[in-house]
């Protein structure tokens, strides 16, 4: 009797059993770049960011009280800790009476000025919004049909629409708006309205979300790996 030859898909590959050099140093290089590109990236960005707020702080502080006056090398990050430090100072002046008047009166200053009255309203408002802790913008993130029916794209939900916007919208149903970004740069994007019931909500975090549409689908969120061996679905009972 002819014995059967062994099926090749079961075989294993000499190559994976036995790299060669080449293979081995690919293998390398490309694990140390997972490695070491987050961490670059990260350095750069945090970096960028010290110099950035330095570079607007440090202008306001007289040279004399500056470290680098009085050491032979500069000291990155003093205008970002003097900056936090004043950020705090700012907001414990706010919380009492003395502090809110003071703020309050400078407000109405800005209020009677026609151009910088709009502006600074407008980011006051967006800062608020983003830095509330009890509002619910971009708390959570949904799905919706777009480009097209049968097309679902991962969206941030924001806040209902204002009566005087539901007013004008032609649907009856309870309108909400949702930003749709843009990949691989979350920040850009569509914003629109529609009826919440064409909205599918998931509970997955806003940064989940984030990654999922920043690395184009490849981090899905939650995604652990499958544990021991995968087993065949079961065959269903045949019907009697």
């Amino acid at each position: 009797m002819t014995p059967t030859p062994p099926d090749p898909r079961l075989v294993a590959q000499a190559d994976l059993l036995n790299p060669s050099f080449g293979t081995r140093l690919r293998r390398y290089f490309l694990t140390g770049l997972v490695i070491a590109a987050p961490l670059a990236i990260t350095a750069s960005v945090t970096w960028w960011f010290v110099n950035f707020v330095d570079g607007l702080v440090k202008p306001l502080i007289p040279a004399a009280y500056w470290p680098d006056t009085h050491l032979p090398y500069p000291i990155p990050g003093f205008g970002l800790i003097i900056g936090l430090i004043g950020l705090t100072l700012l907001g414990f002046m706010t919380a009492n009476l003395v502090g809110r008047t003071l703020i309050d009166a400078g407000e109405a200053i800005l209020n009677r000025m026609p151009v910088i009255r709009g502006l600074y309203k407008g980011v006051k408002q967006v800062f608020e919004t983003i830095f509330s802790q009890s509002g619910t913008s971009f708390r959570k993130v949904g799905m919706v049909q777009f480009p097209q029916p049968g097309m679902w794209s991962i969206v941030f939900i924001a806040q209902e629409a204002a009566p005087e916007i539901a007013g004008r919208l032609p649907d009856g149903d309870e309108q909400i708006g949702v930003f749709l970004p843009c990949t691989p740069n979350p920040t850009t994007g569509f914003f629109f309205y529609l009826p919440r019931r064409e909205v599918v909500e998931l509970s997955i975090s806003v940064e989940d979300g984030a990654k999922l549409i920043m690395s184009a689908g490849l981090i899905q969120p939650g995604a652990v790996a499958p544990k021991g061996p995968l087993r065949p679905p079961a065959t269903p009972p045949a019907a009697a």
